[in-house]
């Protein structure tokens, strides 16, 4: 047995069971349950699952035409270090979890697991002498939803006022007190970066932030860990936790928005020149993350329901653009101490990825620096009303942007360009299948 695996058994008697977890393509956890006398069997490299189970579609099911191009074989997985933790809020914390990726039967990383895709981004930074540094701001939504209402209506807002979201108010954090405490306790034993809680404009809408590191792979990580911590918390409090890119039709959607620097091999931020402009590698940065925009948005917005969110006054971006201390641009430069200088890439939906996300937001800003692009000038004023280059705001569209790009090829690897390709395409079907409410209110006895 490991000595990772030991000294948790030792530390934890009171844990019966391990939840292996491996994040898919769409960033669901799939894995098992393993009792704790089998634990050293993953450390052995003896857990295995299909190839496919980081393929499935947003329920959960096969995509076909990759199950029997590949006769559904296995990869080996193994498990991440520094990912074994105990589960506060599972029934009387008998509950641990542990992180896994995938391998080939060769011990080479399957290019379909997100994590691997990402290292090997950040590997191309490493290669340069650089270090990318990486933030998220999590927006999440409170919500309950009777037993007894119908599948069809929406799920009401937990806490919040008749009108508005209350936003930055501290009455409505203060109705989820006790649940509060426990994210906070939850995230000490998980060892994962707290900063704190702040209410957003939307009603029941909250965001955290995450520390920056200088790990990108670690930051997705934690994203993973936190938004499931979330989830588990507020259920154990009788509420769910929603990242649903828009949960409510006339209200601000929950976005991800991840802040970005690179220090170089003296642990210097590249994008600082002393001054609020920035250095040119931060404008080149920029301009490979606008030019190549509109061919990722499909890793941006991952499911139908995420275009919703692209509407003006809704505070995601639908244009390309970008501008400082501006929060109506796709990607913003914060105002801040010049060594702190980075960009704020805003267009991304909480639903996304998050190794994927940091995959294709990394490999814009590098070729962007490597082909020396230029992002024009700086928007000022309204971002919203610009009549430039639209961002695609339907699925499809996304999809097939997506599936057809070079740069996607390059960023994430022919394997995931095109796993994640079939798997959305199978979304879209099924969606174009379905019959809305609306049609029906509108159609059924008018026409």
């Amino acid at each position: 047995m490991s000595l990772e695996a030991d000294w948790f058994l030792r530390a934890h008697p009171e844990i019966t069971t391990i939840e292996a977890l491996l994040p898919d393509c769409n960033g669901i956890m799939r894995g098992k349950w393993v009792p704790r006398h089998k634990l050293a069997k993953i450390f052995d490299g003896e857990l295995k699952l299909p190839k496919t189970a980081l393929s499935l579609d947003i329920w959960g099911r096969d995509v076909e035409e990759l199950v029997f191009a590949t006769g559904d074989a296995d990869g080996v997985c193994l498990p991440v270090a520094g990912s074994l933790l105990p589960t506060p809020w599972s029934p009387q914390a008998q509950h641990g979890q542990i992180m896994l990726s995938m391998y080939d039967a060769d011990g080479a990383p399957y290019p379909g697991d997100p994590r691997h895709v990402l290292e090997q981004v950040t590997e191309r930074f490493r290669a340069m002498g650089w270090r990318p540094v990486v933030a998220a701001e999590l927006e999440f939504s409170l919500v309950t939803w009777e037993k007894d209402v119908p599948t069809h209506t929406c799920p009401a807002p937990a806490g919040s006022g008749p009108v508005g979201g209350n936003m930055y108010g501290l009455d409505v954090l203060n109705s989820h007190q006790e649940m509060m405490e426990d994210l906070r306790l939850a995230c000490e034993i998980q060892d994962l970066p707290f900063d704190g809680v702040v209410k957003e404009s939307a009603p029941s809408q909250y965001e955290i932030n995450m520390q920056h590191v200088d790990d990108p792979l670690l930051a997705a990580r934690q994203i993973m860990m936190m938004k499931r911590l979330i989830k588990g918390v507020a259920a154990k409090h009788g509420l769910i936790a929603s990242f649903m890119a828009k949960p409510f039709e006339q209200e601000a959607g929950n976005g991800m928005h991840v802040h970005c620097s690179v220090l170089d091999e003296q642990g210097l931020n590249i994008f600082d020149d002393g001054t609020e402009k920035g250095t040119a590698q931060l404008q080149q940065a920029i301009g490979g993350c606008l030019t190549y925009m509109a061919e990722s948005v499909a890793v941006f917005a991952p499911t139908y329901n995420a275009y919703r969110r692209f509407q003006k006054g809704c505070h995601a971006p639908t244009f390309p653009s970008w501008g400082y201390e501006n929060r109506t641009v796709a990607v913003r430069v914060p105002a801040s101490n010049p060594v702190a200088r980075r960009l704020e890439h805003r267009v991304a939906g909480a639903d996304a990825n998050p190794y994927l996300l940091f995959a294709v937001i990394l490999s814009g800003m590098l070729e962007g620096i490597n082909e020396n692009l230029s992002p024009g000038e700086p928007i000022t004023g309204d971002g919203y009303a610009q009549e430039e280059a639209t961002l695609p705001v339907y699925m499809p569209d996304a999809v097939e942007l997506f599936k057809d790009s070079d740069f996607i090829r390059n960023a994430l690897g022919s394997e995931m360009q095109r796993i994640f390709t079939l798997s959305k395409e199978q979304e879209i079907d099924e969606f174009r299948r379905r019959i809305t409410l609306l049609e029906y209110q509108s159609f059924l006895e008018k026409l």
